[in-house]
């Protein structure tokens, strides 16, 4: 999977209890699609999501009534939560440069994919 676009439906996305049992890799990305911080940081993650083509990419859509949200303790958006077999390894809160989200991506331990 590689750069997701679009936010699932609240009826599609995981529970806190089934990403805790998620093997490998996940980023999640917490947000909403009417949220400028949330919009201004798209062009960035997707180029820096080209390195990383096979980490999963998950955009949850947060706000009221959305308890995954809260069970991250998400404050502000976009939050990126980089985990690892269901553990929180890093977060990026409101990412403002390719260099940030890079940096996050980079705290994987297995080794991106460049073309």
């Amino acid at each position: 999977m590689a750069f997701c676009s679009s936010f699932s439906p609240q009826d599609q996305e995981p529970g806190a209890e089934q990403l805790a049992t998620q093997p490998g890799p996940l980023l999640l990305e917490f947000g909403a699609p009417w949220c400028q911080y949330c919009q201004a940081a798209q062009p960035l993650l997707a180029s820096a999501m080209q390195q990383y083509q096979d980490l999963p990419h998950l955009k949850i859509e947060d706000g009221k009534g959305r308890r995954l949200g809260r069970s991250f303790r998400v404050k502000l958006w976009p939050t990126l939560v980089l985990l690892q077999d269901g553990q929180e390894v890093a977060r990026l809160v409101r990412p403002d440069s390719l260099l940030a989200i890079q940096q996050l991506l980079a705290s994987l331990p297995a080794t991106p994919r460049t073309s």
